[in-house]
């Protein structure tokens, strides 16, 4: 039986402007400079400048007076897809242009001066070459359009970026949860990283995040809408007898799957030509991005100077082309909606540029922090990385560990030693026999080193690496060491060994 019933319960929302910063803030600096030349396009109260005291004072009054709420049935579109605010305002600007509030009179009678959105030299300014796109990129974009909760969504972007070069997953999801429990100090699931992975797998290309070819080839066939004979039998090949397919016993898969050698070559022409058994080859590419850092640390006077790279992004103020139409008290529809619409505008303005101020404190601050925390690496250079989580940072900075994330991902600083991404200078850390810790990227790189140094004939044995680490004083597990060598792309001892 249906019963209705009521209940009281609180819920956090964030306000228009709280989510405009939060996007804000996570786009790179490329981004971001397109961000804001889109919204100087789409709204004609924000222009290129520096904005004034009295200016400010000026945009408070404005806000702070009371409208009218339009009735609903008086707020629509006109024909040509615009509101009828939008209109209103074109109207009067082309029919009054002699008004106290027309746009060419008042610029003409202003102080401000007109501003272009873009400068005169916009031509000749030499822009960095934007960046080509990789699979790693688009897996993101579409990971962004699942609108998942933070500690999701980070799970989402470490599972991305453990993709390999053909698109397969092949460290095991345990390392993952691993990883990003201890970076961002979250309480994920094995189940939950199952759910966030199986999501992946339906993104395009088809097969993408695959954890081996079996389902690889499994996920392909499944988002096949119009199942005809041959992808039908395809499909129960690789399901039922996957074994004998790959080691090529036709006989074998006749026998069990009572198909005749007719349709069996039919079936293996269907998974040659519409399968694909490396979906990410030559799309995630180590070359494929030319860089724009976000950050510069360097050293001057034995000292760290952090510089946030916003040497192409415009100062910004608000167009008071407008304030006439604001101050028109009349009473007539028209005049209400365009009021409306002039405010709305301003308002929106007034984020954006509030943003992009937030954008830039934030950013610094968190730059400045993992600048000090990691002064080590950025003096001495690589083999100095301490062990640093996301946690660590925003302790200090006394911000939402999501927030952190939103600064990092993405972003990159240029160093005396190179470029890096900021992830980069994030990671678990592994004690020693003095009490220390030392970053695992440091441990990785030792290890490394010894197996470039073992005899080619008598390679090292994940054990005989993990005694060799022991001896140097880093406390770490057989199984540890595994996943080092595995996350440095270094095979087993015995694919190692050559006569």
């Amino acid at each position: 039986m249906l019963q209705l019933s009521q209940t009281q319960k609180q819920v956090q929302k964030l306000s228009p402007a709280q989510v405009q910063y939060l996007k804000i803030l996570q786009l790179p600096v490329m981004a971001l400079e397109q961000r804001i030349k889109d919204e100087l396009e789409m709204n004609p109260l924000l222009e290129e400048g520096t904005e004034q005291e009295e200016e400010q004072e000026l945009l408070q009054e404005l806000l702070s007076e009371e409208d009218e709420a339009l009735p609903a049935e008086e707020i629509e579109l006109g024909s040509n897809g615009k509101s009828n605010s939008e209109d209103f305002v074109e109207k009067e600007i082309q029919e009054h242009p002699e008004e106290e509030y027309s746009w060419q009179d008042f610029i003409e009678n202003s102080d401000i001066g007109t501003t272009k959105k873009w400068s005169d030299d916009d031509e000749d300014h030499d822009f960095p070459t934007p960046a080509m796109v990789t699979l790693s990129e688009k897996l993101e974009d579409q990971l962004r359009m699942l609108y998942l909760e933070d500690h999701l969504y980070n799970l989402g972007l470490e599972i991305i970026g453990n993709l390999e070069e053909d698109g397969y997953l092949r460290r095991s999801l345990e390392e993952i949860v691993d990883d990003v429990n201890l970076t961002y100090g979250y309480e994920l699931s094995l189940e939950d990283a199952e759910k966030v992975l199986k999501a992946i797998q339906q993104f395009d290309p088809p097969g993408i995040a695959a954890r081996d070819l079996r389902e690889c080839l499994l996920i392909q066939l499944n988002q096949i809408q119009d199942h005809t004979i041959e992808s039908l039998h395809a499909k129960e090949i690789i399901q039922k007898t996957f074994d004998h397919f790959i080691k090529k016993h036709y006989d074998q898969i006749e026998k069990e799957l009572h198909i005749s050698r007719e349709r069996l070559k039919n079936a293996l022409k269907f998974i040659q030509h519409n399968l694909n058994p490396k979906p990410g080859e030559g799309n995630i590419t180590s070359g494929t991005n030319y860089l724009t850092p976000d950050f510069f640390v360097t050293v001057r006077d034995g000292e760290l100077v952090v510089t946030l790279n916003d040497r192409d992004i415009p100062s910004l103020r608000v167009n008071y082309a407008y304030k006439e139409l604001l101050k028109n008290r009349a009473r007539t529809p028209e005049t209400r909606r365009a009021r409306l619409f002039v405010k709305q505008k301003l308002e929106s303005a007034r984020w954006f540029i509030q943003s992009i101020q937030q954008r830039r404190e934030t950013m610094l601050r968190v730059m400045t922090t993992i600048a000090h925390k990691q002064k080590d690496f950025f003096f001495k250079g690589p083999g100095h990385l301490k062990p640093m989580i996301y946690k660590d940072i925003a302790d200090i900075v006394s911000l939402d560990i999501s927030t952190i994330s939103r600064v990092v991902n993405g972003k990159y600083v240029q160093t005396d030693f190179g470029v890096y991404e900021l992830r980069y200078f994030f990671s678990e850390g592994i004690k020693t026999d003095s009490g220390e810790e030392v970053s695992n990227k440091e441990v990785r790189r030792i290890l490394r080193e010894l197996i470039e140094k073992e005899d080619p004939r008598h390679p090292l044995s994940d054990d005989k690496l993990r005694k060799m680490l022991n001896d140097m004083g880093f406390q770490i597990a057989r199984r540890t060491v595994a996943k080092y060598r595995e996350l440095e792309k270094i095979p087993v001892a015995r694919l190692r060994k050559s006569l």
